[in-house]
């Protein structure tokens, strides 16, 4: 039995594997989850790119996943998708919908009749939509049923996603395409903070690749006619699955734990990183019910 205070206990009980011997295999998932901007953006190429993304994802048969926003490029996505008869399923927590959605925080403004047609509101009703209780949640709903995540500009929350699922390529969570759309260069600097953390020591060489940037014509004048989802659609193909090293870590015999189950989904009873959040947020929840029956009785 392993004995916590004896790190020679670990050492026998501990079993190192290759990193390639316990590579979660690639999803089989052909939806894919986008993260952008509630907000459009001051340039016309933001809402091009997210028309065209929407578009080519339609036409490749590729269902879309994303939070559920009817405003900016979260809206054109969503809007260009159903244009062309695919499948929409937008994820939103209870909190924001009950609020009316996400707004524009940037008051963007609408740059052409393409973009403002897929913004119609008539065409939500197409959508299918799954409410949550918390961003968390909302998360792990979009990556379970994703096989590849695309970023369109956007602010905080789609850097922290953006992130996020770069972070469970490298932990071995998943093993799925992250790629950038690079449009105007908006990426540039995420690209170059990328590489500062390789040069200092902080991300390994190798695991630069984990996040693949598009960047369109090196004239900027031209992003605007680019086809982006095409350029996306090809990434997501070109995907090396068997080249990802991941860091050694074993979370549920080789399976990718982010993957959809049969039926309605049930975060209480997944396994894995899911169940360990719930099991998180639980552990939380009676921290701060022990915090505040100490200062009652302080």
């Amino acid at each position: 039995m392993h004995n916590p205070s004896n790190p020679k206990s670990l050492a026998r009980t501990s079993k190192i594997l290759p990193e390639q011997s316990i590579m979660v295999a690639p999803s089989n998932s052909s939806a894919v989850a986008v993260y952008c901007a509630a907000s459009l953006g001051k340039q016309n190429a933001f809402q091009l790119a997210a028309l065209s993304l929407g578009h080519a994802l339609a036409e490749a048969k590729r269902p879309l996943v994303y939070g559920g926003g009817n405003m900016g490029l979260m809206g054109v996505v969503s809007g260009a998708v159903i244009e062309e008869g695919g499948q929409v399923t937008g994820i939103i927590p209870y909190a924001i919908q009950a609020a009316g959605g996400e707004k524009d925080k940037g008051n963007g403004v609408v740059k052409t009749e393409s973009v403002a047609g897929v913004l119609n509101e008539d065409r939500r009703r197409y959508i299918e939509t799954i409410v949550v209780d918390s961003m968390h949640e909302r998360k792990i709903e979009m990556a379970k049923r994703a096989g590849a995540f695309v970023g369109l500009p956007g602010g905080y929350g789609t850097f922290e996603e953006i992130l996020e699922v770069i972070a469970w390529n490298q932990i071995n969570i998943h093993n799925k395409p992250v790629i950038l759309l690079n449009v105007l260069s908006y990426y540039s600097p995420l690209r170059d903070l990328i590489r500062n953390g390789v040069r200092e020591g902080f991300i390994q060489p190798h695991n630069e690749k984990l996040c693949v940037f598009v960047d369109g014509p090196k004239d900027h004048k031209d992003h605007e006619s680019f086809n982006w989802g095409q350029a996306a659609i090809d990434a997501i193909a070109a995907w090396q699955y068997d080249q990802i090293r991941s860091l050694p870590f074993h979370w549920t015999k080789d399976t990718d734990t982010s993957a959809k189950p049969n039926g309605k989904p049930d975060i209480k009873s997944m396994s894995g990183v899911v169940g360990g959040l719930y099991g998180l947020k639980m552990t939380n929840a009676w921290l701060k019910r022990v915090w505040h029956a100490c200062f009652r009785s302080c």
